[in-house]
């Protein structure tokens, strides 16, 4: 019987080996099965987090491609800006030659005016001065007038000889009076 206690003990301690060795291994199911339910737990967080990245990427695209959008239009104004200050400074240029011109222009009217003026007192004094030697002119004519007609009557009989001098002085006074007429 020693052999057979010898042999229950050492098949009792077998079985108290298997016995761990199952309560092991299902200790060990256990713990890989809550494992793996957390590292499908893990997988699923991860693929959701990877959605988020994705969506995230997606919205920092849509976020680049809308800067890029306003960069091209801060860019488009601001070409616009530098048109138009330089449409500006082109039309201040302008207005500034013109202001020039202007007061150029009235610089040439002011001495048209005065040149005018002066102008018109010279014609005015020419006139005054003309009308008095045409009336010392139609003076004379009348005096050379009636002293030719004293001549003539008095010097009837050297009419033909004088001819010639009578005609030069009526042609005179003919002249003078076409001209002051």
């Amino acid at each position: 019987m020693a052999l057979s206690a010898a042999f229950k003990e050492r098949l009792d301690q077998m079985e108290f080996t298997r016995n761990q060795r199952l309560h092991l291994l299902q200790a060990e199911k256990e713990l890989q099965i809550e494992k793996s339910q957390m590292l499908a737990s893990k997988h699923a967080s991860i693929q959701s987090i990877e959605r988020k990245c994705l969506m995230l990427d997606q919205k920092i695209a849509a976020q680049n491609l809308k800067i890029t959008l306003l960069r091209s239009t801060i860019h488009d104004l601001d070409s616009k800006y530098h048109s138009s200050i330089q449409q500006l400074r082109t039309v201040k240029s302008e207005v500034e030659e013109l202001k020039e011109l202007d007061k150029e222009r009235e610089k040439y009217y002011k001495l048209k005016c005065s040149e005018m003026n002066e102008f018109m007192k010279n014609v005015e004094r020419f006139r005054s001065e003309n009308r008095l030697q045409v009336e010392n002119l139609r003076d004379q004519v009348k005096e050379l007038s009636s002293t030719f007609e004293e001549i003539h009557h008095k010097n009837n009989y050297l009419r033909n000889t004088n001819q010639k001098e009578v005609h030069r002085l009526r042609s005179t006074v003919n002249a003078y009076r076409i001209r002051w007429n």
